[in-house]
């Protein structure tokens, strides 16, 4: 299952990278983390791609403190969406009408649900951002929906202040994300390999 679980893990990733860039090229408002990666990048000069890529080393430092293990898929995701983000938005002009735009919107949400639930499916472990969300719940004993409202809350009042793009695309992503993640979650998630008799002994 090793095998499955990579190449589902690194087209999920990459599928990511590309909704990104989508919603980026709609220009109708990001999700919070990527609100603050875009509004980072205007202030720092660098492309967005690489501002995901080093927010998400810098966040899994915090695990160090949270005391949280990454997997194969942790640090792919480091190298993986930005890279593939950046690669997409070269590629693809920016869009002035307003009808392919909200096309683009509607395309890159859809899109990011599959990817999400692509590779979380693959079981190789979180992203950074996700990775740091669990880590607070398991270190504040706070709930779930809390410690995440309240870090998404954070990095987009952050990320609406250095100047990235809030907007129609913010609220269609927190209002669809879940449910359609929810969906695609049980049809992607890749089985535990069950033992055999001979290596159950």
């Amino acid at each position: 299952m090793l095998p499955r679980r990579l190449i589902q893990l690194l087209l999920g990733l990459s599928l990511y990278g590309v909704s990104l860039a989508l919603m980026v090229r709609a220009n109708l408002g990001l999700d919070p983390w990527d609100v603050f990666h875009q509004g980072l990048a205007q202030r720092l000069g660098w492309s967005l791609g690489t501002v995901v890529n080093v927010v998400g080393a810098l966040v899994l430092l915090l695990w160090l403190f949270l005391r949280q293990r990454p997997g194969v898929g942790t640090v792919a995701n480091i190298f993986v969406l930005g890279t593939v983000a950046d690669a997409v938005l070269w590629l693809l002009p920016p869009v002035t009408a307003l009808p392919l735009r909200v096309l683009l919107l509607i395309s890159g949400v859809l899109l990011n649900a599959l990817a999400t639930a692509a590779y979380i499916g693959a079981g190789l472990g979180p992203g950074p951002r996700d990775g740091l969300m669990t880590g607070l719940v398991r270190r504040t004993g706070r709930p779930v929906g809390w410690v995440r409202t309240a870090i998404e809350v954070t990095v987009l009042a952050v990320g609406w202040l250095l100047g990235g793009s809030v907007g129609l695309g913010t609220l269609a992503y927190a209002l669809l994300i879940g449910p359609l993640v929810q969906v695609l979650l049980p049809l992607l998630t890749v089985p535990e390999a069950q033992p055999t008799a001979q290596t159950a002994r």
